[in-house]
């Protein structure tokens, strides 16, 4: 109990329940929506929104954010007005936002001490004003997910009915968006770059052996999201291995035990 004495331990271990959750509730709404590769080349696009804000001395989780936002939302344009095909314009924006961020990097004078936080995660640089930050963003994913469900489900699975019956397809699908992109940018600092797709996709993945409803597959994806999370952080600990690792390696493992009994119960 004497690593609760820390207060970086604290902060970490309550940032990452926090984005556990929502990453389950965002990550299950794109794997089941099929937008596994578009959250990669938002992912790897917000990369150029740090090495710009580095360049320009302003907060690089705002650079990211940006980028990852206007990235999304491109993406969505670009379909929509079918001006270009999907998997087209996602290899663009994951091209061209790394590029963007090697470039600035570079232009940017001196060391940039956080910029191996934000490719391969560092848990323990959480403050408590990112704890502020991580509260608001579940507290309104929350919110719309209770009072938007129905519309986000039709909307998602059945845009051409959605339409039919006067739903603001375009608005719900872009407010989704926006928030599945605000969440990656959160959790970077927590897991980065290399590994935040993990974490996206391997709590649902298990979650999907016990139930094919979106809303219990979100309860059980969070639940798994966050024991194997805080798992993950307290490995870390004891065996002095980066948090990222340990706890894509721990879902990794909680996915494996799963489909295990779960091919042993048929």
């Amino acid at each position: 109990m004497e690593i609760f004495e820390y207060v970086f331990f604290r902060n970490a271990l309550i940032g990452l329940i926090l984005v556990s959750i929502a990453s389950a509730i965002v990550g299950t709404y794109v794997v089941t929506r099929r937008m596994m590769f578009v959250a990669g080349g938002v992912t790897h696009a917000s990369f150029g929104g740090l090495g710009v804000a580095y360049y320009l001395g302003i907060n690089p989780v705002v650079g990211a954010g940006v980028f990852a936002v206007a990235s999304a939302l491109g993406v969505e344009w670009a379909t929509y007005r079918r001006t270009l095909r999907e998997d087209s314009a996602i290899s663009v924006i994951w091209s061209a936002g790394m590029a963007l961020g090697i470039l600035f990097v570079f232009l940017t004078p001196g060391y940039v001490p956080e910029l191996q936080s934000f490719l391969f995660g560092n848990i323990l640089t959480i403050t408590a004003t990112d704890l502020v930050v991580y509260a608001t963003f579940l507290a309104v994913l929350l919110m719309v997910m209770a009072f938007l469900f129905r519309p986000i489900c039709t909307c998602a699975f059945d845009a051409d009915f959605a339409r039919t019956i006067g739903m603001p397809v375009r608005l719900i699908n872009g407010v989704m968006t926006v928030l599945v992109s605000i969440c990656i940018v959160l959790t970077l600092k927590l897991i980065g770059i290399m590994m935040l797709m993990s974490l996206f996709a391997l709590p649902q993945m298990t979650a999907e052996l016990f139930t094919s409803r979106l809303r219990p597959m979100m309860v059980t994806a969070a639940v798994v999201s966050v024991a194997g999370s805080v798992a993950g952080l307290f490995a870390a600990y004891y065996s002095d291995i980066p948090a990222s690792a340990t706890i894509v390696l721990t879902l990794i493992a909680c996915y494996v035990v799963a489909r295990m009994k779960n091919l042993v119960c048929r």
